[in-house]
């Protein structure tokens, strides 16, 4: 099943006195680049969490945003009772030398930088929970560009169908088209010379209908159809196969047009180019 390459998660797990935040988006693009954003405190689980997603999302853009809270039943306050007793210390030998000395209250001495203390949790215990958080996420992410896959598949499906539909027409009408120019041509003829030599106009009949036989584009693009039809239903990411095969619909679709010698056959062979414009936009989003 194919998978598109846009969508959203988030998800977020309790460890200790923390809460473990969890944001991931993926859009389009050529090829895989994830980019990783962890305050300094996680810093140490960006390898573990690159390797994590690379392994579940081979192509897109994806940005992955992880940060965490203290949990608000956590909110304790621990003190370093050595640098209190070292900047009250301080304080006493500056207020010596003042003629004024100043009271300060406890909230100040709070304040100061390295006072308080944030209770350590076991790096091990957060990396764990982080990398169980990221695959809840990531599975919820999956879904999601399952989901958009299918509707993506569901249109190229569709349009696939109508392709066949217009190759059909193509074939059905190339025999009329060919009737057309040769009485067209033997009138033509006719006119412009009193003794025409209807074996060589046989002969030059016999080359341009050569030059305009359609038979060839119209199998290649049957075949491009059917590798299409074949590919959506594919496990493995198809994104790029197919966008090839577009860049081959448009040159056999392009030759028709080219080889056209007939209103009814340019505007199929428009038709076609408008479909497969149709289906190269969808499959830039496929991964």
């Amino acid at each position: 099943m194919i998978k598109s390459m846009t969508a959203f998660a988030d998800g977020e797990i309790a460890v200790d006195n923390l809460v473990i935040l969890c944001e991931l988006r993926s859009v389009n693009h050529r090829y895989s680049d994830i980019s990783i954003k962890l305050p300094e405190r996680l810093k140490y689980a960006e390898t573990d969490v690159r390797r994590l997603i690379s392994e579940k999302l081979k192509r897109g853009k994806i940005d992955c945003t992880i940060n965490y809270k203290k949990q608000a039943s956590a909110q304790t306050f621990a003190v370093n009772t050595d640098i209190i007793d070292k900047l009250l210390a301080a304080t006493r030998q500056i207020e010596k030398a003042m003629s004024k000395p100043r009271s300060f209250s406890a909230l100040e001495v709070l304040a100061f930088p390295g006072v308080q203390q944030e209770t350590e949790t076991d790096k091990q215990l957060i990396q764990q929970a982080i990398i169980k958080m990221l695959e809840s996420t990531l599975d919820i992410l999956l879904k999601t560009r399952s989901r958009e896959g299918q509707q993506l598949a569901e249109l190229l499906i569709d349009r696939s169908h109508k392709m066949r539909q217009l190759i059909e027409s193509a074939r059905l009408r190339m025999p009329e088209v060919l009737s057309n120019v040769r009485t067209k041509l033997t009138a033509r003829v006719a006119e412009l010379v009193a003794d025409p030599n209807f074996e060589r106009l046989e002969q030059e009949l016999v080359l341009l209908a050569h030059k305009m036989d359609v038979d060839e584009e119209l199998d290649r693009l049957e075949t491009h159809v059917t590798e299409l039809l074949h590919s959506l239903k594919q496990a493995e990411p198809v994104g790029r196969r197919l966008d090839f095969l577009m860049q081959e619909m448009n040159r056999e679709a392009n030759t028709l047009g080219s080889k056209s010698a007939d209103r009814e056959m340019t505007q199929i062979s428009i038709e076609l180019k408008v479909l497969i414009e149709q289906m190269r936009e969808q499959i830039q989003n496929i991964e």
